[in-house]
């Protein structure tokens, strides 16, 4: 089993736009086992169960069966999502639209033979922020924001004393709602505005934008993200605020701009430590 514990180790889960990443996580410590990693492309916007059986291959091959016992699973899932019956929400999103009204959960749980009380769901923002409060970027703080920045914007907080998804993605913002300024697809429409070409990712654009047109787009996205930020910030009144996601990983192209651009100057803007490691071990900890 890979574990240092002597109970089965959890299976932690993080869905996102584009990927299952998934791996033991140890039921005592709440590390996650390295060793049993797995990452799997997911073709998003293909048919249920195209989607499925990618996340199937991952989920049974980390499956661990002992003493009429199995592994239990916390699987960190975007929204909107009826985390509690498992049922897909999200639809128009350019993501999963065809699991739409789809009961996750019981699917999963039949081709798997294990039964449904032994899978939960939490939110992936939620399950972000959980991790890096118990060993990673906030694990130093009290009160804490964290945000995810990819496909899809996360936002959650452990301000009241328990986190929670704060679901501001769908928030009025400018001429529609902040996750279609603060995303992966916001980088995508802004360069082809700029450029009139295309890219697939950030990381694509990175590699094949002048540095003129990459500096004007990320001071663009420093300005929607404290605005974003500010107001959250006003709200929920933490000591520091935890970015992680695919786009974080450009941090050094936005974050000075950022910085300057955040009111409340006590608060502390860090990165992501533990990257996907925080939603595995957030999702796992959902067992606790």
């Amino acid at each position: 089993m890979n574990s240092t514990s002597s109970k089965l180790p959890y299976i932690g889960v993080d869905i996102g736009g584009s990927h299952i990443t998934a791996a033991h996580v140890d039921a005592t410590t709440y590390k996650v086992i390295d060793s049993t990693m797995k990452r799997e492309r997911v073709a998003s916007m293909d048919s249920a169960e195209v989607i499925l059986e990618s996340w199937l291959k991952v989920l049974s091959s980390l499956i661990v069966r002992t003493n009429g016992e199995n592994s239990k699973i916390g699987i960190a899932m975007p929204g909107p999502f009826d985390y509690e019956h498992g049922i897909s929400l999200m639809k128009g999103m350019q993501k999963y639209d065809a699991l739409y009204n789809i009961n996750v959960k019981e699917i999963l749980a039949k081709r798997l033979e294990i039964p449904e009380e032994d899978i939960v769901f939490i939110n992936d923002a939620e399950a972000f922020l959980r991790g890096e409060l118990a060993s990673g970027a906030a694990a130093d703080k009290e009160r804490a924001i964290g945000v995810t920045l990819g496909t899809g914007l996360g936002s959650t907080s452990n301000a009241s004393g328990i986190t929670v998804d704060m679901n501001w993605a769908f928030r009025p913002f400018k001429e529609s709602i902040a996750e279609e300024y603060i995303s992966t697809r916001w980088f995508m429409k802004r360069y082809k505005e700029i450029t009139g070409a295309e890219v697939k990712n950030v990381e694509e654009m990175l590699d094949t934008a002048a540095a003129s047109v990459k500096d004007e787009i990320f001071e663009e996205f420093s300005d929607n993200l404290s605005i974003f930020l500010n107001d959250l910030i006003a709200q929920e009144q933490p000591q520091v605020v935890v970015i992680g996601g695919n786009i974080a990983k450009t941090w050094e192209h936005f974050i000075d701009a950022l910085t300057h651009k955040i009111t409340d100057k006590s608060v502390a803007i860090r990165q992501s430590e533990m990257w996907e490691d925080a939603a595995l071990v957030g999702a796992a900890s959902a067992w606790a």
